[in-house]
């Protein structure tokens, strides 16, 4: 289309559309976002594409259409719309009003009239029409000036498209429609006749009233179907057929798009959490920008001044003394790299409470005026950053505080930090970077380090940076950090039970984890290269016999392929398809198949298994040994998981499989350094231990205190059989009990996991709940809890936010429910590990303390190097430590080992 044309878009088509095709979008306060996101986006990308003057939107009116009087039964199967769409509606009408756009909602006709009255008195002015749909049916509108687009999959249809499509010119639509039915609108066709049938005949006898008149010859059973139809045939087109002589107040040509409300989209945008458009919208380079293309809207800060550049003596001393009486120092380090090992220091942007600075180090062309060198400024600042009175605010300071500590600068008074302020508040409301931050709290693009180092290939380090811009961008980040705290930190305070958890566990926990990373911990390369060997041909043996299983060679790992032998060639059964309609050949399904006894899936799981193992391990690890230190040393993050788990990057070292032969060897290649050991303690059963005490349960509490091995424990009573008579078939199905209550399983999966019938499984669990009523108690009213306030806590008052939890379809919203029972579990265990690490590393850094340092954490274990000869004294003051760093309703035990690797102690 040369010239623009006029938009149509069908607004109740993209509505139910988008909603079933977008994932379950919430805001962080709980409103359903994702029908709204999946419709604005789509007006968005008309506006960005077309560029249309003229435009409007049309939905459905409520109540009763001439089509419900016509035939009463007519979409009398739809059910009412879902809970989770309706409460977005309101939104979605907001925003199309403050995008400017024409909203139009006639009474008596439904969206596609109000379309098809539009588009032909347009077409027949000779303009061109571009309807946005979803709807086959407004393939009856499509000629020469008139098309359709679908947006959710890029599809035009143009006369020859629609012929294409359908079998049938647009102008045979309805007689199509008529013949085949429509099961959306209760639209009953001919029996047992589906589109093939309906062009044939179409094509045959030239349209429905020639289909009509042929039936009385028409033969077999199929005729007789469409004799049975010919009385509702003509009523049924009626019905198809969609009105183009609505009686309208606005004419074609009163469609003219008005100017967007900026202070309404930034509104919704805001709540909704949209932040990309937010962005696009305070910068002025998405499609709600007016039309001089100035900015609909600007950020709250306004315009920066110009960054001061520390580059002289004098300057220095000049923000050393500010620094040295600022009521809280806000600073960030600018170097080459993320890897805080590798990374050199390049510049430090420091901030106080009137403004900010840049101070450059080590810049490869700092200009004429020049840069300080690095000691000259570490030396300077040293007073001021290693003072403890002194509180320093940064985001992800953990990073900070390591690069300066490689550069000989021991950061003190580490006091506040925005990415862990956010993630305390709401772990779950949005990504924690300051980028985020800045736009979802402070209304604030900030510059991204891409606009200043480039892209891709041709990226350069911070050092290659031009003052003028780097300077800029590494004070706009202490500014907006800044800023950031004096607007999360009042939240904080506002609520003592969050403002605890941060002040005393996610804080010091800060330089915990720093020391931890930058210690690293040995890597037995040549072990892994042998590991890696062996997986290999392991690999090439599994290949093989599923080539021989398969009747052919494949590749093992090609999902298409996989799928083609597994459910075309060897006509396994579909389990689960993809979005796309296809047979999924997932981990689960492959899992559900081999457990059904197929061959073929097992081996590909198998391979699929040892190939990630090899990937991600045996491979990987020699490669990210730190040269100079001879370590690897990953990075532990706080800010990632829902539950306040820690999680680890470069590498992740929490999927090692536990129990595998392959996992224990593998655990086997983390080494000791010379003279030294490895010590492996592990909370035993501690989840279990945390449901008793959230629970109460006497009998729980009862075992635990006796010290009894619960799962046996839990047998006797499941069984009614004394605890010395317990058959290991029973104690290995209480425990499937006792783990899968908390992970939310159900009778079925339990029964799956026994490989027993489902009613015995049922039974179990009932047997279970009758023994220890206190575990049902405090499951039913944790769910209760979770739907009235949308959130569940652990002991330590960390906050888990459910958004999900009165989602209007039933599996997300069963599994919020299953996750309200299990993150408190989860959460306590997190906080309680955060506690002893944070009690173990200041025992160990006092001078009384046995010669050990902790090197890694996973999962509920830690992982200490102590040094020969001093592995009783350590064993001792960790169990103290750790056992202490809860107290529970029942004790808390911890399991130690010792060895010369880690797979020894483990």
């Amino acid at each position: 289309m040369a010239a623009k044309p006029l938009v149509l878009v069908d607004g109740s088509s993209y509505l139910y559309r988008a909603f079933h095709a977008m994932p379950a979008l919430t805001s962080s306060a709980g409103e359903p976002t994702g029908a709204t996101y999946g419709v604005i986006n789509m007006l968005r990308r008309l506006l960005r594409e077309y560029e249309p003057e003229r435009m409007a939107v049309v939905f459905d009116a409520p109540g009763k259409t001439f089509r419900d009087d016509l035939y009463a039964d007519y979409k009398a199967n739809r059910p009412p719309m879902p809970d989770e769409l309706s409460r977005q509606v309101e939104a979605i009408h907001q925003l199309v009003d403050a995008l400017g756009l024409p909203r139009l909602v006639e009474d008596g006709v439904e969206a596609d009239d109000v379309i098809a009255t539009l588009a032909r008195r347009a077409a027949a002015n000779g303009t061109e029409v571009l309807i946005s749909t979803g709807d086959k049916d407004l393939a009856q509108l499509v000629n020469d000036h008139i098309t359709l687009v679908n947006t959710m999959n890029d599809t035009v249809l143009d006369r020859e498209a629609v012929l294409e499509k359908f079998g049938v010119p647009p102008e045979r639509i309805v007689d199509y429609l008529a013949l085949v039915g429509d099961t959306s609108d209760n639209i009953p066709g001919v029996e047992k006749v589906g589109p093939k049938t309906a062009v044939k005949w179409l094509n045959e006898y030239g349209d429905l009233d020639g289909v009509i008149a042929a039936a009385p010859e028409m033969k077999g059973k199929i005729g007789e179907n469409l004799r049975d139809a010919l009385e509702r045939l003509p009523r049924n087109r009626e019905l198809v057929t969609v009105r183009d002589d609505v009686a309208l107040d606005r004419a074609p040509a009163d469609l003219e798009r008005a100017s967007p409300d900026p202070d309404a989209l930034e509104s919704w945008y805001r709540r909704l959490e949209f932040q990309g458009w937010l962005s696009d919208l305070l910068s002025g380079r998405g499609p709600e920008a007016d039309g001089d293309g100035d900015p609909a809207g600007e950020p709250e800060s306004g315009e920066r001044a110009a960054t001061e550049v520390v580059r002289d003596r004098e300057a220095l001393d000049a923000w050393v003394e500010r620094l040295r009486t600022a009521r809280v120092v806000t600073l960030d380090t600018e170097t080459t790299s993320l890897e805080v090992m590798r990374a050199a220091l390049v510049g430090i942007a420091v901030a106080d409470g009137d403004g900010a600075a840049y101070i450059p180090v080590a810049h490869a062309d700092p200009g004429p005026e020049g840069q300080l060198d690095r000691a000259t400024v570490l030396d300077a600042l040293r007073p001021v950053l290693t003072d403890p009175d002194r509180p320093k605010l940064g985001h992800n300071l953990k990073y900070d505080l390591s690069i300066l500590a490689r550069a000989g600068v021991e950061l003190a008074g580490v006091d506040h930090d925005t990415m862990l302020e956010s993630y305390v508040l709401d772990s779950t409301g949005s990504r924690h970077d300051l980028d985020t931050l800045a736009l979802k709290h402070l209304g604030r693009r900030t510059t991204s380090f891409e606009a200043v180092a480039g892209k891709g290939a041709k990226q350069v380090t911070f050092d290659q940076v031009p003052l003028e811009t780097a300077a800029p961008y590494a004070a706009e980040d202490v500014e907006v950090t800044r800023d950031l705290h004096a607007r999360l930190w009042p939240e904080l305070q506002g609520d003592k039970g969050l403002a605890a958890l941060y002040r005393d566990i996610e804080m010091p926990l800060v330089p915990v984890l720093a020391r931890m990373e930058r210690r690293g911990v040995r890597i037995d390369r040549d072990l892994l290269g042998t590991i890696s060997a062996e997986l290999a041909e392991r690999m090439g043996e599994l290949e093989r016999a599923a080539h021989d299983a398969a009747g052919q060679s494949f590749n093992l790992a090609s999902p298409k392929q996989i799928q083609t032998i597994l459910f075309e060639e060897q006509g396994l059964p579909v389990k689960q398809r993809t979005p796309k309609g296809q047979p999924s050949t997932a981990e689960a399904v492959l899992q559900e198949l081999a457990d059904d006894g197929w061959e073929l899936p097992r081996l590909i799981l198998e391979h699929r298994g040892y190939a990630k193992l090899k990937s991600t391990y045996t491979d990987k690890l020699p490669e990210l040994i730190n040269p100079e230190t001879g370590r690897i040393h990953t990075s532990l993050h706080q800010a990632v998981t829902a539950t306040g788990r820690l999680s680890s990057a470069d590498p992740n070292l929490q999927n090692i499989p536990v129990r595998s032969e392959t996992g224990k060897r593998i655990r086997q290649a983390f080494i000791a350094a010379e003279g030294c050991r490895l010590v492996a303690a592990d909370y035993s059963q501690i989840e279990l231990r945390i449901m008793a005490h959230l629970s109460g349960d006497e009998g729980l509490k009862r075992a635990f205190a006796a010290g009894e091995d619960i799962h046996r424990a839990t047998a006797a009573e499941v069984f009614d059989t004394p605890p010395d008579q317990v058959g290991e078939d029973q104690r290995r199905a209480a425990k499937a009990i006792n783990f899968g209550l908390i992970y939310g399983m159900s009778a079925w999966g339990l029964a799956r996991q026994l490989g027993i019938e489902r009613d015995e499984a049922q039974s179990y669990v009932d047997r279970y709940f009758e023994r220890y009523p206190g575990v049902r108690t405090y499951m039913d009213e944790t769910r209760e809890r979770a739907r009235s306030q949308g959130w569940v806590e652990t002991v330590f008052g960390r906050r888990l936010h459910l958004p999900e939890i009165h989602a209007g379809n039933a599996q997300r919203r069963q599994y919020a429910e299953r996750t309200a029972i299990n993150a408190p579990m989860q959460g306590t265990a997190a906080d309680i590990i955060k506690r002893a690490m944070i009690e173990v590393e200041a025992w160990l850094q006092g001078p009384d303390a046995p010669v050990a340092r902790m090197v890694l954490q996973v999962h509920d274990e830690l992982i200490l190097e102590v040094a020969e000869g001093a592995e009783s004294a350590l064993t001792d003051g960790l169990r103290e430590r750790m056992t202490a760093a809860a107290d529970l309703a029942v004790p808390l035990e911890v399991e130690v080992g010792i060895g010369a690797n880690w797979g020894e102690a483990h």
